[in-house]
């Protein structure tokens, strides 16, 4: 027989070890590996979508999205652009990952280098390998606050280059994009007529009064293609429900590129979406406040101990400096998984400068969450 496609055969897996493909049939596991809510979808959405169904939401929907799903969207916003968004600037896509994917197909070619942050999140690096498209990884630096520097990403920028991808609130490690650090980045988009690929999905988890700010807002000629969805916000991960927001000839090409992709988006996941958007938003402003508790006391947990960790402005999760303990990250995570059944994300899933980290999701119960960091905090100091 012919040989299997070795574009996916040779595909960077997603970085997790295969040891912790055994939590999910533990129950006694605490999971600490996965970036997903441990709340159940609010009832209110849910109720959406059983209404939804009941007054014929089931056929195929227009190829971009019902066009009262992309005006939820566009207003929901605008205020963080800065201006009113045309409807004709809003793509809605089967969750964030696929609006990244159409993204990417939409303004890069096949062998087009495409700059992404170290550590990032490792489905970037599937995407790109699996279009053609060669990764150039720039360091998100620990002395600049988990923030790239001009000269650490101008040193990479080649004819090849196309596309930058930022991620704020970053994922793993929680940095947000301080407005310095945007204008500078997108200052080098012009400079070289690159396009930045903004992955906004926790924009609306900070802490301590920090703002994230969106790229789009300082998008002078309309290169930054903006990145969002439910799963995060409204605890609607298994929905598969995301969007993009960009000139509108890049939103064409997305949506054509969805014809080659199921057509168009869940009809009933949409309509629910819809209801997340404009319905009450108690649940997002108690989920933050929930996920700041929990983050200041896994914070504390670690400081006690003496082990390092980054201090996240954003998102749910910790980026743990576990290299005290003298074992790689993959052989840590393992050997926490045998001893406790705490399964947590390796570092260098994320990239090189991940060696000798942790990612721990926050997005858990408290009380397992503090048991599993003090279990990660005994295992580091016991082996320094």
């Amino acid at each position: 027989m012919k040989p299997l496609s070795k574009t996916l055969q040779t595909m960077p897996g997603y970085g997790i070890p295969l040891v912790l493909d055994k939590a999910v049939n533990v129950s006694e596991c605490i999971r600490l590996e996965a970036g997903e809510p441990n709340y159940v979808t609010p009832k209110y959405i849910c109720d959406a979508a059983a209404r939804a169904m009941e007054e014929g939401y089931t056929k195929y929907t227009p190829l971009l999205g019902y066009a009262s799903v992309r005006e939820a969207i566009a207003r929901d916003n605008s205020e963080k652009v800065g201006r009113r968004i045309d409807l004709s600037e809003v793509i809605v896509t089967t969750g964030a990952t696929m609006a990244l994917h159409n993204a990417l197909r939409a303004v890069a070619e096949e062998g087009d280098e495409v700059l992404l942050p170290d550590p990032c999140w490792p489905a970037y690096k599937m995407q790109l390998h699996s279009l053609g498209l060669k990764a150039v990884p720039y360091l998100m630096d620990e002395k600049n606050g988990m923030m790239p520097t001009r000269e650490g990403i101008e040193s990479l920028i080649t004819p090849k280059t196309s596309v930058i991808i930022v991620n704020s609130p970053s994922n793993p490690t929680g940095a947000v994009f301080d407005e310095a650090t945007i204008r500078m980045m997108i200052d080098l988009a012009v400079q070289y007529d690159l396009y930045v690929i903004s992955d906004e999905i926790y924009d609306f988890l900070t802490y301590d009064g920090v703002k994230a700010l969106s790229f789009k807002r300082f998008d002078p000629d309309g290169r930054v293609i903006m990145i969002g969805g439910a799963s995060k916000k409204y605890a609607m991960p298994g929905w598969r429900i995301g969007f993009a927001i960009a000139q509108p000839e890049i939103v064409q090409l997305m949506g054509r590129v969805m014809t080659t992709y199921g057509m168009n988006t869940c009809c009933i996941a949409q309509k629910a979406y819809e209801a997340a958007i404009t319905g009450p938003q108690d649940f997002v402003r108690e989920s933050v406040e929930s996920y700041r508790d929990r983050r200041d006391t896994t914070l504390a947990i670690c400081r006690e101990a003496n082990v390092p960790v980054f201090s996240p402005q954003g998102a749910f999760y910790l980026w743990i400096d576990i290299s005290a303990s003298g074992m790689s990250a993959d052989r840590f995570a393992e050997v926490l998984f045998e001893r406790h059944l705490v399964g947590v994300a390796p570092g260098p899933a994320f990239g090189a400068s991940g060696e000798g980290k942790i990612r721990v999701s926050i997005a858990t119960e408290k009380e397992a969450l503090c048991r599993g960091v003090r279990w990660i905090c005994e295992l580091v100091n016991e082996n320094r």
